[in-house]
């Protein structure tokens, strides 16, 4: 791609999320397998951009052959009826709160508004999709320029695949879907051993005490190896007495027969020790569940940790039967990877994704 020569990149300011996006994982992280499969025009920025994890930047003074770069999707200028859209391939089945539709960067080139339509499909071929039948899920609402727009869902059913329409062109930095993976675990086999808490499975982050580096504790369920110290979860120094802790929810309840803690990259700061406490959890809220998390019993006691490793733990976990929610403790404080809890699905309360 031809270019001049850039100035320094100036980057997008990050979402002030409210609650319910804090709270979700974003189901369209390509990190989590989602794509971009098609777009009615992106002349000039094609559709992937949309979906890539780090925040937008501009570039001042950088062109390619097409005209300004700018990262994000953006379609040229309509001179017909008719608006443009795209389609998306959520990274795993969720049910959506909310999205962040990102303006970042485009002044006078976003779209007027946009509306989100949804279906469950098993194919991403785009002629399958075209002929889906899409379910309005965000109905045409305003978009302003270079902002987040944080707009919540009411519909509760679970998705796969999204169509993006914006009217009648313009461009989208960034398109974040808070929601809640489900599913995943249904037709696991009865003797396989899985990772019942990861996203992709269904896992959940349900509240933790503090993220002030990094990601939340959600990022300790992500698919793969972490990329750095900045993917996963890291607390601040504690200054106080205590420990630092996060509640994951299972993607469906199991029986864990092996624990991994991996402190990749944490080589200064890593915690010195962690323990995991579990339970089958059959109602509340994630407020009361987060209070009696702390009366849960013991599934692993607490473990020395060293820097940049990966801990496996099958001998020293308690037999605790059929779990729902584990309590992650770290002493005193520090980071964390990834989390990967290996077990066997409890064949009579398997979710189903519906």
């Amino acid at each position: 791609m031809a270019s001049h020569t850039p100035g320094a990149p100036v980057f997008a300011q990050p979402a002030d999320l409210p609650e319910w996006a804090l709270r979700s994982v974003d189901l369209a992280s390509t990190r989590l397998g989602a794509k971009a499969l098609f777009a009615s025009d992106d002349f000039f920025a094609e559709v992937a951009r949309m979906l890539n994890p780090e925040p937008a930047q501009f570039v001042p003074g950088k062109f390619d052959t097409n005209g300004k770069w700018m990262d994000g999707w953006e379609s040229r200028r309509k001179r017909v009826a008719g608006y443009d859209w795209a389609l998306v391939r959520l990274g795993v089945k969720g049910v959506i709160r909310g999205f962040d539709v990102d303006t970042s960067h485009f002044t006078g080139n976003y779209p007027p508004a946009v509306s989100i339509e949804a279906c469950v499909s098993e194919s991403d071929e785009v002629e399958v999709l075209k002929a889906a039948s899409w379910t309005e899920i965000l109905p045409a609402t305003p978009l302003g320029p270079s902002a987040h727009h944080l707009l919540e869902c009411a519909n509760d059913s679970a998705w796969t695949h999204l169509r993006v329409n914006i009217f009648p062109d313009g461009g989208i930095a960034r398109l974040r879907v808070y929601g809640r993976p489900v599913g995943g675990l249904e037709n696991a086999a009865p003797d396989a051993l899985v990772d019942l808490v990861a996203m992709e499975n269904g896992g959940r982050a349900v509240s933790w005490n503090d993220a002030s580096f990094g990601s939340s504790a959600a990022a300790l369920m992500l698919p793969g190896p972490g990329k750095n110290m900045g993917d996963g979860w890291e607390t601040r120094r504690r200054r106080e007495p205590g420990n630092d802790w996060c509640v994951l929810e299972l993607g469906a309840p199991g029986t864990i027969e092996k624990i991994e803690v991996d402190t990749a990259f944490f080589k200064g700061n890593f915690p010195d020790r962690c323990s995991v406490q579990a339970a089958f959890v059959s109602g509340g809220t994630d407020r009361s569940i987060t209070t009696e998390s702390m009366f849960w019993h013991t599934l692993l006691p607490e473990q020395k940790l060293a820097a940049d490793s990966i801990h496996t733990y099958v001998e020293e976990l308690a037999k605790l039967g059929t779990v729902s929610h584990v309590r992650f403790n770290i002493f005193p404080d520090g980071g964390v990877s990834r989390l990967r809890l290996w077990g066997k699905v409890a064949a009579s309360s398997a979710r189903t994704g519906s």
